[in-house]
């Protein structure tokens, strides 16, 4: 990125859906463990990235509400990696000064994940340099029937119920909604990802596999972005 760019010109959240990893295993003669593994290692590198450019959030879908539908041993091979990496990959991110908070509705991620992510979140909590939100058992439907779900707990009336209101019961309300959002894989779609706060993301889709997708390929996105005029309906 040229250092000459305006900071506005820079998205504040970057939504990222990280697909391709067990193609990209395939190809490569892996196993698709070790195709998760290697989409970790790059989710590291892009995050990093991004905030060292300026981006404040970053959104990663690691694991969606659908992928418990997946092989029982890859659903047990993606919790076992996510468990290391909250808790010990945490640590080196701590060190960064970046924070971690995980959102999804959690209802299926047992004791010891639930263990995992308290610790992290509260160990990162004070980080001030940028934050990586990973979407773990998350679905954008979800999400917005748990937001109602807690007004209507409140005892809200139907005519009292605003976007606004709806947005202050997100996983994340504190978090501003994605300027952009990534896709790897060649898929142009967003599969259930930040349903409710994509609606004026710009979306960028790339054919790499989310191994692949090196930081020349997030700086080019960032350069696209900040040649786009975002009217937000006007």
């Amino acid at each position: 990125m040229s250092n000459k760019s305006h900071p506005s010109e820079i998205p504040t959240h970057i939504g990222l859906i990280l697909d391709g990893n067990r193609r990209w295993a395939k190809e490569h003669h892996l196993s698709v463990a070790q195709g998760h593994r290697q989409g970790y290692e790059n989710l590291r590198t892009i995050s990093k990235a991004a905030i060292k450019y300026g981006v404040r959030y970053v959104s990663a879908y690691v694991f969606s509400t659908e992928n418990w539908k997946r092989d029982r041993q890859e659903v047990k091979d993606i919790m076992k990696l996510l468990r290391w990496v909250l808790n010990h990959e945490i640590k080196k991110l701590h060190k960064d000064n970046i924070r971690v908070r995980v959102i999804g509705s959690k209802v299926k991620l047992g004791a010891a994940m639930l263990t995992a992510i308290h610790d992290a979140e509260k160990l990162t909590e004070h980080n001030t340099r940028g934050t990586i939100l990973l979407c773990l058992d998350y679905g954008g439907q979800q999400e917005i029937v748990d937001a109602v779900k807690k007004i209507v707990a409140e005892g809200v009336s139907p005519n009292k119920i605003t976007v606004p209101l709806i947005n202050q019961h997100l996983y994340a309300a504190d978090v501003p909604p994605p300027d952009l959002i990534i896709r790897t894989s060649g898929e142009q779609r967003l599969s259930n990802f930040l349903t409710w706060q994509s609606s004026y993301a710009e979306l960028m889709f790339s054919k790499k596999y989310w191994p692949d997708f090196h930081e020349t390929d997030l700086n080019y996105s960032l350069k696209k972005f900040q040649q786009i005029h975002r009217r937000f309906g006007q």
